[in-house]
């Protein structure tokens, strides 16, 4: 049995996730073998500090073991969940661990900037440590059977759309349209160039050209709003609405098979990429939509 440390408890993510894996407090067509979070910190936060005190009390109530610094999971266990939901302290809280030779999954926003991205991306080359991290839309079952169903043909453009609430610490698409953008990417792949952004109190809407050519959006929604994508592709225009009953469940097993295998089911360099588009997204919001490069 993997036995996984987690980090940081102001996302609810930390008890969904230890509940599945835990196998405790939901049902059983929610369980998730092969790991066991043994060990927590509940960290701090500069973005949800309430939800410290909230979660904390039901991780105990899941019987897990809390430490007061994240140092002392060190050597308790095989891999770590870093699960801050501010992207910025994810290069600290990962170093520590990656500098440990311990795999580490981080939960999204992998970061809030490119340059951090790159940071953990190469510490984690560096040290031959793995590092993880995607959204749970991305291993959503509609969204995995479209894209392993060959019928539609090449897809050959994209509108995604989900809900995209915006926070001062975690800019732009970073805090929630993060979800929509791994859609995006889970359905054209990496290779995004160029990008525009127009921003309006109710919607972001972020434009992509890629290096072949094609072309694909996101919508992000506000107030919230469902998951869904239509893609257009050889062979018509397919529009699949996702649903979310299962996204945690088909996350970590995702996320298991990672501790297993010692390697991401996810390329990093697509994860940097994303971050690349957001951080280009953000750019060409505050610049009244005019285009941008998209890093590479």
């Amino acid at each position: 049995m993997i036995k996984l440390g987690i980090l940081d408890f102001d996302t609810s993510h930390v008890v969904e996730f230890t509940k599945r894996l835990n196998h405790k407090d939901i049902t059983k067509d929610q369980w998730v073998d092969g790991a066991q979070v043994v060990i927590g910190c509940p960290g701090e936060s500069k973005l949800e500090p309430k939800k410290i005190l909230e979660y904390t009390e039901m991780m105990k109530k899941l019987d897990v073991p809390l430490v007061d610094k994240p140092e002392a999971m060190i050597g308790k266990v095989d891999g770590m969940l870093i699960e801050s939901v501010e992207g910025t302290p994810h290069y600290k809280r990962a170093k520590l661990f990656l500098e440990a030779g311990i795999p580490c999954f981080i939960d999204k926003p992998f970061t809030c900037s490119l340059a951090d991205a790159n940071k953990i991306a190469d510490l984690a080359e560096k040290k031959k440590t793995p590092v993880f991290s995607s959204s749970s839309l991305r291993y959503a079952p509609d969204l995995v059977q479209f894209v392993n169903d060959d019928k539609h043909g090449r897809i050959q453009g994209v509108l995604t759309w989900g809900p995209a609430p915006t926070h001062e610490r975690n800019p732009g698409l970073y805090h929630y349209g993060i979800h929509p953008v791994e859609v995006l990417y889970t359905l054209m792949g990496p290779g995004c160039q160029h990008i525009t952004c127009t921003h309006e109190k109710d919607v972001d809407v972020v434009t992509g050209v890629w290096k072949d050519g094609r072309v694909a959006t996101v919508r992000g929604l506000r107030p919230y709003g469902d998951y869904g994508f239509t893609a257009f592709t050889e062979k018509g225009v397919k529009p699949v609405s996702i649903g979310t009953q299962f996204i945690y469940r088909e996350l970590l097993k995702k996320i298991v098979e990672f501790f297993e295998k010692k390697k991401a089911p996810l390329d990093v360099a697509v994860t940097v990429e994303m971050m690349a588009f957001i951080e280009a997204a953000l750019a060409s919001q505050n610049n009244h939509g005019i285009g941008q490069k998209v890093a590479g």
